[in-house]
């Protein structure tokens, strides 16, 4: 059984893989990693990210990675799950630039509607922002009182 995985050791992933990076790359974090870099939590037990592209050297790299860091990674998309919404690449927050790895969250909206999908064993949507502007505002807080507030049904 690996090690969850806190800030310090995502960070540290994401700077070794970045090396391997020849061309630009977009990578985007979901679920728990996406959550941690976000603040909201303090460890998640794997990293599940997305490449575009995904070329052979990061491929490569994630393996070896995975070994030496002792991390659980998933080549996994919100997007496996339910359809990507219209625009979900202009909901995808940017996090940070290493080398050649530009690192965004994957979209919001799509990842909550994905939780939805797979069923409460595969987590919670408690946390998953669904906004870039107010990371803090979590998606249960617009539960009906919030929607009164704002004159919605």
């Amino acid at each position: 059984m690996r090690a969850p995985v806190d800030r310090a050791r995502l960070l540290a992933f994401l700077t070794e893989l970045s090396h391997a990076a020849t061309e630009p790359t977009r990578l985007y974090l979901a679920g728990g990693a996406s959550q941690l870099l976000r603040g909201l939590r303090e460890s998640t037990v794997d990293v599940d990210l997305t490449l575009e592209p995904e070329g052979d050297a990061l491929l490569r790299s994630l393996v070896g990675l995975k070994e030496t860091l002792n991390l659980n990674v998933e080549i996994v998309s919100p997007a496996h799950f339910v359809p990507a919404l219209p625009g979900w690449r202009d909901r995808c927050q940017f996090v940070m630039q290493i080398g050649r790895l530009a690192v965004h969250h994957f979209d919001p909206y799509t990842q909550a509607l994905s939780k939805i999908e797979r069923g409460p064993r595969r987590g919670s949507i408690r946390s998953v922002s669904i906004s870039g502007d107010r990371p803090e505002e979590p998606l249960r807080s617009r539960g009906p009182s919030d929607r009164r507030r704002q004159g919605l049904r």
